[in-house]
């Protein structure tokens, strides 16, 4: 699988720190914040790296096999959509 490049890990940090600023402005880094009933924790650059590239890996991989018209387990939709939250995204599920 491939990994996101730094241009599209920096564009999508960016766009993550927009919708926290969206939902609470004033939250600082390694504060939690309520969203979808779960915490999610305010990440900074490279703790968001590692999460944003599972993310997409995983996201990824559930779109292709959709593609494709395979059965998907719940547990893999229960994960993408753990890892969108946690970046405070729509999953695509």
């Amino acid at each position: 699988m491939t990994t996101p490049s730094e241009d599209e890990l920096v564009q999508e940090y960016r766009e993550y720190l927009a919708r926290f600023d969206a939902v609470d402005p004033a939250l600082d880094f390694g504060a939690f914040h309520k969203h979808n009933g779960r915490l999610v924790k305010k990440l900074r650059y490279d703790e968001f790296v590692g999460v944003y590239t599972e993310y997409s890996q995983i996201a990824r991989a559930y779109i292709e096999s959709m593609d494709r018209g395979d059965t998907i387990n719940d547990v893999i939709v229960r994960l993408v959509r753990d890892k969108a939250n946690e970046l405070l995204k729509t999953p695509p599920v």
